[in-house]
């Protein structure tokens, strides 16, 4: 038996020393990777030994005194339902061993004990405790797979890009065909927190808060929750009558603060029905939050209120907005201050009244600071000290000239740090860093750090420069170096899984063969004849 494999323990329960005693030196327990933890003279002996050491499988006279065999399993199995029972019995005792099957035990042998029947026995009952650990790995990783592909889906949908998830169809949850509303969780002053944070203290901090919204979701009857943008997650609740979302905002605010300390802000959408309207009310809930910076304080706001808000409506200039945000993606200054100029056009133009020109520059303000935030090259720049110096300006030229003045600093410093590393070279240290590790299980955040870029700016580079999606290229890596590992030596297939970073042999062989065409053993035996 190898080292490293895990030994099953097991319990001897028998009224006869000599039976106990010919039971420990006849069997080779290490060679079958079986360790014996207890041995118990009766039934009652046996139950306090099973608490203690909790054994996978139990050999067992069934007569005793006090409390006999078949009694002993009665009281065990219900609790531990995996338990391994094997009988041993006298020519007398038939009956009694087949009440024993029948009852649920694994198997009975007849006195005198027959070693070697005993030791096949014990291989059999080791074999069936291998497959039910597997069965259960197995499980977990479908568990982990889908809530994370779930996660993944309901992302790309609320990004408006459902497409490449098309082949998770059997993942979308019916429950987002009934009504229901979207809540934004968004964490106060995010990049001054992180830029007080280390890069460890943030993984740990956003951990924190997804555990309360977690826990916190599954007492209040949220329909799901995953992370969008950092510091920033999504609750869908369902739509049911008499749902108080405001009550619902407070709550989740109160709940924060309490575990975590930190202050947040809620933004609420209005009711909808499927999952293709995710992209729809995800802009409305964010709205919603735009009024946070209105208030100067942390709070709920219902996109209901902000759509029935102001006693004038204001065409918003949406393609001026992405004109902007361009400008700003492309680090492009002069093309960035002829557009705010076209905004102080457009506001003169409208004729808007001082109270209106404010929400729309503070709603731009917003919108634009987010896109440097993905960018993620600020240090400790601030929505809200911009906010703060616009406040009380009494013309649209001083505001404006706050504006220009502010963004032209965050443009300018963003592009010293691109000029330090331009898009390719930043894909290129990536793609190195994957290379190295590709065998160990690589999360998207864990990248995005190495390349000093949010989440989904990365995603984005990597997959214009590069030409495959973060997990295509994992998978890529993962692949080639499994092919070299099959072509070059005779490590076993199931070994070659955790070489390049699958915990699972038979999720392994299914991936390779829908990138190769053909399972690891038949990719093998190909290139054995071809050499």
């Amino acid at each position: 038996m190898k080292e490293h494999q895990e030994k099953y323990k097991v319990l001897l329960v028998d009224d006869e020393p000599i039976i106990l005693r010919s039971l420990k030196v006849a069997i080779p327990w290490d060679e079958l990777g079986l360790s014996i933890v207890g041995e118990a003279k009766n039934g009652e002996v046996a139950l306090q030994l099973i608490q203690e050491t909790s054994p996978q499988i139990i050999i067992s006279d069934i007569r005793m005194p006090v409390i006999d065999g078949i009694a002993l399993m009665k009281e065990v199995l219900p609790r531990s339902a995996k338990l391994i029972f094997i009988f041993i019995s006298g020519y007398g005792e038939f009956e009694y061993a087949r009440e024993a099957l029948r009852l649920g035990a694994f198997d009975y042998l007849l006195k005198p004990i027959d070693h070697d029947e005993l030791a096949e026995m014990l291989k059999r009952a080791r074999e069936r405790l291998d497959r039910q650990k597997e069965n259960e790995q197995l499980l977990l990783s479908v568990q982990n797979l889908s809530l994370l592909a779930r996660e993944r889906m309901l992302a790309e949908f609320t990004l408006g890009n459902p497409r490449p998830l098309q082949h998770l169809k059997w993942l979308e949850n019916s429950e987002l065909e009934d009504e229901y509303f979207m809540a934004v969780v968004r964490l106060d002053d995010y990049a001054g927190l992180t830029a007080r944070w280390s890069a460890e203290e943030k993984r740990l901090w956003l951990f924190a808060v997804r555990n309360i919204l977690e826990e916190w979701s599954l007492e209040n009857g949220a329909l799901s929750i995953f992370p969008f943008y950092n510091g920033e997650w999504i609750l869908l609740f369902p739509a049911s009558p008499g749902t108080g979302k405001r009550e619902l905002g407070e709550q989740l605010i109160a709940g924060i603060k309490r575990y975590s300390k930190l202050n947040c802000s809620v933004g609420i959408s209005r009711s909808t029905r499927g999952i293709d309207q995710l992209s729809t009310v995800y802009p409305l809930a964010a709205q919603a939050l735009y009024r946070r910076f209105y208030s100067g304080q942390a709070g709920v706001f219902l996109e209901e209120e902000t759509a029935a808000g102001g006693s004038r409506e204001v065409q918003y200039p949406k393609e001026l907005e992405h004109s902007l945000i361009e400008s700003i993606r492309t680090l492009n200054l002069e093309r960035m201050l002829a557009l705010f100029d076209e905004m102080s056009v457009f506001i003169e133009a409208q004729s808007l009244p001082q109270p209106l020109a404010e929400r729309l520059m503070i709603e731009m303000s917003v919108v634009l600071y987010r896109q440097f935030e993905h960018l993620n090259t600020h240090n400790d720049w601030s929505i809200e000290g911009l906010l703060s110096r616009l406040n009380g300006l009494g013309s649209l030229p001083d505001m404006m000239n706050v504006l220009k003045s502010t963004f032209r600093d965050w443009l300018e410093q963003s592009r010293g740090t691109a000029g330090r590393e331009d898009g390719r070279s930043i894909i290129e240290k990536v793609k190195r860093y994957i290379e190295a590790n590709y065998h160990k299980d690589l999360s998207i955040e864990e990248v995005s750090e190495v390349a000093d870029l949010s989440i989904s700016h990365f995603c984005t580079l990597f997959k214009q420069i590069s030409g495959y999606t973060f997990l295509e290229f994992v998978t890529h890596c993962r692949m080639e170096n499994a092919k070299y590992i099959l072509r070059s030596s005779n490590v076993k297939v199931y070994q070659v899984a955790p070489l390049v970073g699958y915990q699972d042999p038979r999720y392994f062989t299914q991936v390779f063969k829908k990138a190769t065409g053909k399972t690891p053993t038949e990719y093998r035996e190909e290139h054995v004849k071809q050499a």
